[in-house]
């Protein structure tokens, strides 16, 4: 249902694995992937986790059966169901570790979902993206809010209609960052990104994606201002902080880097 590998580098792989299925979810796909991804952004062996779809999808959103047993539940059950779904959002978005989406195939609904979660996404061509759920008499609500921190009121568009979008208009919104011609070039991506994350500090990555959860959208007030003030001052005194400048200082070499 979900494969996991982690190679010599620090790269966490973590495959959807319900082909038959166009990597829908259900509750136990749900549950592994919180439970993966808050565990290797507690791991410090772990640089960077790459999320990507067995077979011919990324994710096609809900199961079908999972959808029909939501169908009579209590609407108090649903609730309790849809925040288990945000919760493995909130964990993917928030994992202090670099999230990489490499999105193929069908990208709908909570699929969608999954590729605004990550820092960083390419899509491959061919990839239809699909926020379907108003086709359904439903709406796109649990992921909202992940969405519109992406695309912003771009999202919209694509909330009302329920069209088919391509990977140039991903891309062109925000949604994804790049556009690989195949699975070898959308690798070819990764590991351009891999490489990078690998020159950079793990804990200052955490802490800079820590500022851009937290500040983006924020008014510039005194508050913010003294607030990232505060974030700079403890990472020029902590260990990695001490240790880069160093080693900027003295042409040296800091001890995470990755050749």
């Amino acid at each position: 249902m979900l494969d996991e590998t982690l190679d010599d580098w620090g790269t966490a792989r973590l495959t959807l694995n319900r082909p038959e299925r166009h990597n829908a979810f259900n509750a136990e796909l749900i549950a592994a992937l919180e439970e993966a991804f808050t565990r290797l952004g507690e791991a410090d062996e772990v640089r960077a986790i790459v999320l990507a779809g067995a077979g011919k999808s990324f994710s096609a959103g809900a199961d079908l059966d999972w959808m029909r047993e939501a169908a009579g539940w209590s609407e108090a059950d649903n609730q309790a169901d849809a925040i288990g779904l945000s919760g493995m959002l909130a964990a993917i978005n928030d994992c202090p570790k670099p999230v990489i989406v490499v999105a193929h195939g069908h990208v709908t609904g909570g699929g969608v979902g999954l590729v605004a979660c990550a820092d960083m996404a390419v899509a491959i061509e061919g990839a239809q993206f699909r926020l379907s759920e108003v086709r359904l008499g439903l709406t796109p609500a649990t992921i909202s809010p992940f969405v519109l921190a992406r695309i912003g009121a771009r999202a919209r568009r694509w909330f009302l209609t329920a069209e088919a979008f391509d990977a140039a208009t991903a891309q062109a919104i925000g949604l994804v960052d790049e556009v690989a011609a195949d699975s070898d070039a959308a690798d070819a991506v990764v590991a351009h990104w891999l490489t990078h994350i690998g020159q950079a500090a793990p804990g200052a990555v955490a802490d800079a994606k820590r500022l851009a959860l937290d500040f983006a959208g924020q008014p510039i007030s005194d508050e913010l201002r003294e607030e990232s003030a505060r974030r700079i001052a403890a990472r020029r005194v902590s260990a990695e902080g001490q240790e880069g400048i160093h080693a900027f200082l003295n042409k040296g070499r800091p001890s995470w880097l990755i050749d």
